[in-house]
């Protein structure tokens, strides 16, 4: 890595819906909320670091593990939607992944939970197992293990 830089702290991932999307990832794979934070239009420090002009938003910080995930819901500049079905392919993040212990088991606790998989665990040869399944928005999270 380069000096300085210790570990990959969290993902952010934008929503049109922070309820819900916190409802997913706390409940269905039990992550911990350790903030809950927003600003409104005029904060120009927000706007400064996001880039953006006017913004505004809700945002709770998700912990899992020593993984993080910062999960946004923008009131202002108006969003574009995502596509749910957004394919993999397509320029910029294509998916995060979670290392676990055992991929089916794993793989059946979620599916029932109501996640969509594009496929059940494929065994990869000596890469492992690993699946891909969507969060209620449509981003795409890897399953992977033995």
């Amino acid at each position: 890595m380069l000096e300085g830089i210790q570990r990959v702290h969290h993902v952010a991932l934008s929503t049109p819906d922070l309820d819900r999307l916190v409802s997913f990832y706390r409940d269905v794979f039990g992550f911990e909320v350790t903030e809950e934070f927003d600003w409104q239009k005029g904060y120009q420090a927000a706007d400064q670091v996001t880039g953006l002009k006017d913004s505004a938003a809700r945002a709770v910080m998700l912990k899992g593990g020593d993984f993080h995930m910062e999960l946004f819901e923008f009131q202002s500049p108006p969003p574009k939607p995502l596509d749910p079905d957004r394919p993999v392919c397509d320029h910029g993040l294509t998916h995060f992944s979670f290392e676990v212990t055992d991929v089916q088991a794993v793989y059946e606790r979620l599916k029932k939970a109501g996640m969509r998989f594009h496929c059940p665990p494929e065994k990869l040869g000596d890469l492992g197992t690993a699946t891909y399944g969507r969060d209620p928005d449509g981003n795409v999270i890897e399953l992977q293990g033995p």
